[in-house]
């Protein structure tokens, strides 16, 4: 039988901060605007039309798919929505189309089969080379589209399960064949919505825009273990113009981590991840709250990280790359951070990260530059944090502004090296590295 996650008090816990969160959003700023609502669509279909049963038991892969085609056969006006009714709706991977809405009612529940032979495997992402995991192709996600427009995934908070115990046993026991599934990913598609969902043991990455422009991620609540290996939250990747707001993340891993491809093959596709929102996320992981990296080989700039609050947590911030990525890492703020019981308080590293085969550039070494942390206050943090640059690549303009970092015992101080910037009101006190007069100069501009 299948291990299930103990999720029913996280659910619970989770739709009442989702449910707060949205309430207190509709006063604050929102990034919304990045997608504009979309047009009312034209047609309603239920996936219990195209012979569906949500009794848990039958496979509903073929009826999706029938759901699906059929929308995009009838090109009704503005388009069609997909709805899922109650009931537990087993099925294998499907594709979504362009100009649709998957709804999924109050207690609806897309539940992945866990039979891996049900699950195609597709090309590795261009900017990968292969697998993330294996050499090789990869699974395909459950929800899967490429090329798409105008397509939203909403509803009553009903539930996308990805059924991940099984994948998660076959890597910890190295029985995969090839890398395993994210429960979303959209590919070179543009105009999405994500909301009002519920992601829950996801195989790997939960969502994984790739490729794509003009994405609104909002209300969403993503669980899975914190034993469960890369069960990442939001992992936008050479994607722009991002908005991602008032979630609740606790995964296995980085609950957002921004990503650009990796080393020779980042590199050769060459798409930044840029103009990317991150707003009003709260959350846990063994990992970081908030990520860059380590994946950036085609660059992260104009990124606006605001309003976090991670708990129980290994790192609070943690930026990273590695000698061979290339890239740069630029103008990145992150402010009004609350930390508790996390810890390294921050991290920003040169050296993290696997390569995918032995063929990476060890001379392509990545630019990391103009990053602003300020406004971060800790409570029951271990360490403050460590700032370590490349030899040959240090990191510059690093500035660190109102980080307040307390523990029970005294917080280890901060570690630096290969890097340069400005301090100030930081507590326990900055390194030297960071007092240097153009360092503080920058800090003062940017903020």
């Amino acid at each position: 039988m299948a291990r299930r996650c103990p999720c029913i008090l996280l659910l619970a816990v989770a739709a009442a901060a989702a449910v707060l969160m949205a309430a207190a959003a509709q006063a604050q700023e929102t990034c919304s605007g990045a997608v504009p609502s979309p047009p009312r669509r034209g047609a309603r279909v239920s996936v219990a039309s195209f012979g569906g049963a949500g009794d848990g038991r039958t496979i509903n892969t073929a009826a999706f798919a029938r759901a699906v085609a059929s929308i995009e056969s009838r090109a009704a006006p503005g388009g069609a929505e997909l709805y899922v009714p109650p009931g537990v709706w087993l099925t294998g991977p499907f594709n979504l189309t362009s100009r649709m809405t998957l709804f999924l009612a109050r207690g609806a529940v897309i539940r992945a089969t866990q039979d891996a032979s049900s699950w195609p495997l597709i090309e590795p992402l261009p900017s990968y080379g292969r697998g993330r995991e294996l050499p090789g192709g990869r699974y395909i996600s459950l929800i899967h589209g490429s090329g798409l427009q105008d397509v939203v995934i909403t509803g009553e908070n009903g539930t996308i399960d990805g059924q991940g115990s099984a994948w998660w046993d076959m890597w910890k026991k190295g029985t995969l064949p090839y890398t395993r599934p994210h429960l979303l990913e959209l590919m070179s598609s543009s105009d999405i919505i994500v909301s009002n969902v519920v992601f829950q043991d996801s195989p790997f990455w939960n969502i994984h825009p790739v490729y794509c422009s003009n994405v609104v991620i909002r209300n969403v609540t993503i669980l899975a273990p914190h034993d469960s290996p890369n069960t990442d939250g939001i992992d936008p990747d050479s994607s722009s113009n991002i908005c991602i707001e008032d979630c609740y993340i606790s995964t296995g891993d980085d609950a957002i981590a921004i990503k650009s491809g990796w080393d020779e093959y980042g590199i050769a596709y060459g798409r930044p991840s840029s103009d990317i929102t991150v707003r009003r996320i709260t959350g846990s992981s063994p990992f970081a709250g908030f990520a860059v990296g380590s994946e950036t080989s085609g660059g992260v700039e104009n990124v606006l990280a605001e309003h976090l609050n991670f708990f129980t947590s290994g790192f609070g911030i943690h930026i990273k790359t590695n000698t061979g990525r290339g890239g740069f890492i630029r103008n990145v703020t992150v402010s009004d951070v609350t930390l508790d019981n996390v810890r390294y308080g921050l991290r920003i590293v040169g050296d993290v990260g696997n390569h995918p085969d032995d063929r990476y550039n060890r001379s392509a070494l990545p630019i990391v530059d103009a990053l602003t942390i300020k406004n971060v206050h800790g409570q029951n943090i271990r360490e403050a944090g460590l700032i370590k640059g490349i030899a040959n690549s240090a990191f510059s303009r690093i500035c660190l502004s109102n980080v307040k970092l307390t523990g029970g015992a005294p917080v280890r101080p901060w570690k630096c090296e290969a890097v340069s910037g400005g301090a100030l009101g930081v507590q326990p006190s900055p390194c030297t590295e960071l007092t240097s007069t153009s360092g503080m100069s920058f800090c003062t501009n940017s903020l």
